[in-house]
């Protein structure tokens, strides 16, 4: 398994943007990395995923065109810049691995996750 710390959550104003960072130990080549968030009373929904070598991506189709998932498999890190940013998008963000998993797979088929980040933005 990989272990995962999220940071660079925050608060900011409608319209604005945030980047996300995920460190990961382990065998963090290995895995499909995924974004997922959760908001106050709902349940936790997918945000973003990245295949182990990066070359695929997928985004949920309301952060589509201003969220986008990166990873850098020399430095073990998971990102996920947040641009045009919404109330709506407030939630807790949690990064996690998947290993040898699909693009779309649901947050039960992830082996790990990090603790999570808040992202709180103000309308």
């Amino acid at each position: 398994q990989v272990q995962l710390k999220e940071s660079g959550g925050g608060l900011v104003e409608a319209g604005g943007s945030l980047r996300l960072s995920c460190a990961a130990s382990g065998m963090f080549n290995s895995y499909t990395m995924g974004w997922f968030r959760q908001a106050p009373g709902k349940d936790r929904e997918f945000v973003a995923s990245i295949t182990w070598g990066g070359k695929y991506t997928a985004h949920s189709d309301s952060v589509k065109g201003r969220f986008t998932i990166s990873r850098d498999n020399v430095e073990s890190m998971l990102y996920l810049q947040m641009n045009s940013l919404k109330a709506e998008d407030t939630a807790v963000y949690y990064c996690a691995a998947n290993q040898y998993g699909n693009l779309r797979d649901p947050p039960a088929e992830y082996d790990s996750w990090g603790q999570g980040t808040q992202v709180t933005v103000s309308s």
